[in-house]
């Protein structure tokens, strides 16, 4: 086992490179299957989720080549479409295999998806899509099997705007006859990323990034390349460590566009940032401001994944922070771990109220889920003395070497095996400071 060690109370000063967006590369990947022979997906990150969505590629009977951040994925081969209880465990977002599969093979069957504990996250959404546009559902409480069969184009209201909801629609229906119309869908930018995905290949999806998207059903789908959106939450989960221990950053590959919905909040907290072409640069130069209200809500809003970074950010703010979580109902888990570095936080339900102290302390602590397990870096990144970040695998989901883009801004921040008790082979860069001084 590995963890991650920090000695935190370093104002951070450098260049951060975002990569490619962990919520955009997984239902891309699922599209994927779709296609009559390849699609190069260029800047995706090389997470541990992104593994668990090429193994269950392959063990459809596709195969796929790795070059840096460039995938080329072949899909003409697949010839399979079921997909094993253990490749299913891996991830929840594997769910949108089961839109994509069924398109593509006829039918598709698979176990539950596993995931982070953060909630129900109940899938009747898409099995009632699905059924709308004429797929045959068969669930027996572990196993859901879905044909094809008489399917076709429809009409699909969805009771809430649900991303993995509107991506199974989309998947489904992009090789359907007819004409698709999506009422009520998710927003999110990755949703518009999978459809210009999806065009490029040859379907015909208008509305992405609107709550009206319609599909006209096309026959086939053709090798295409496309170059998957930066990732908004590693970008704004960089910002909250720059809160929380102060100093610099500037973020490189960047969409100051998608980050729309936080910049408000980290303008509240007295964050300096000066916006430019794929870049933003942002500065803390005293502890940040309590923010008098944060919810979370589906995009346009505040996004659920941001939320316990800027926790964690303001647990050393000057006064009280109130932060309502709307979407997950056990997604504030990650508190008891922050008050282990001596946050004062209280939980009510799904609401957090976080006095901010002058000085947190390090701590030994474990990671609860994927953001849950950032907010735990972000924090002992601000904390005074030596952190251990335990079942940093949660963190390896979303983040692609985050201990390696930290310490280029001068974090002391290293991952160690556990085993041996000693730094893994990971080389990282000297700090590139902003002000011509390395830290050390």
């Amino acid at each position: 086992m590995q963890y991650i060690q920090i000695n935190g109370g370093k104002a951070l000063d450098g260049d951060i490179n975002i990569h490619g967006a962990k919520n955009s590369v997984l239902p891309i990947l699922a599209a994927s299957v779709l296609i009559e022979g390849e699609s190069v997906l260029h800047n995706c990150p090389d997470l541990s989720d992104v593994t668990a969505c090429l193994k269950i590629i392959r063990s459809l009977g596709g195969s796929y080549i790795k070059s840096d951040s460039t995938l080329t994925v072949r899909a003409d081969t697949v010839n399979r479409s079921v997909i094993s209880k253990e490749l299913m465990e891996e991830m929840r977002s594997s769910i949108v295999f089961l839109g994509s599969v069924s398109a593509r093979c006829g039918s598709a069957c698979m176990y539950l998806p596993g995931g982070c504990k953060i909630g129900a996250r109940p899938i009747d959404l898409h099995l009632k899509a699905l059924k709308t546009l004429g797929y045959k559902i068969t669930f027996d409480g572990s196993n859901i099997c879905c044909e094809r069969a008489s399917a076709h184009g429809g009409n699909v209201t969805l009771a809430f705007p649900s991303v993995g909801a509107t991506e199974n629609i989309i998947l489904a229906s992009v090789l359907l006859d007819g004409k698709t119309t999506i009422v009520n869908a998710a927003r999110e930018p990755e949703i518009e990323d999978l459809a210009n995905y999806l065009n490029s290949a040859g379907a015909k999806i208008r509305g992405a990034g609107n709550t009206v998207i319609e599909i006209e059903g096309v026959s086939h789908l053709y090798s295409t390349e496309h170059t998957v959106i930066p990732d908004r939450i590693l970008a704004s989960t960089i910002m909250s460590a720059v809160a929380s221990a102060g100093g610099e950053a500037v973020l490189k590959n960047v969409s100051c566009t998608h980050l729309m919905p936080v910049l408000p909040v980290f303008d509240e907290m007295g964050a300096v940032m000066y916006a430019g072409k794929n870049e933003l640069k942002i500065r803390f130069n005293n502890r940040p401001k309590a923010v008098k209200s944060v919810t979370t809500g589906v995009y346009p809003s505040f996004p659920t994944d941001s939320q316990a970074p800027v926790m964690a950010a303001l647990c050393r703010a000057r006064g009280t922070s109130v932060i309502k979580e709307t979407i997950f109902e056990n997604r504030l888990r990650h508190a008891s771990e922050l008050m282990r570095f001596g946050a004062d936080i209280v939980v009510s339900e799904r609401t957090a109220i976080v006095s901010g102290v002058r000085h947190l302390h390090g701590a030994d602590v474990s990671c609860t889920d994927l953001r849950g397990g950032a907010a735990l870096v972000v924090a002992a990144l601000g904390a005074e003395g030596v952190s251990r970040i335990n079942k940093v695998h949660h963190i390896d989901r979303g983040y692609e070497n985050l201990e390696y883009l930290l310490a280029s801004a001068g974090a002391d921040i290293r991952r160690v095996n556990d085993e041996k008790e000693q730094q893994t082979k990971t080389e990282y860069p000297p700090c590139t400071s902003r002000r011509g001084n390395a830290k050390s």
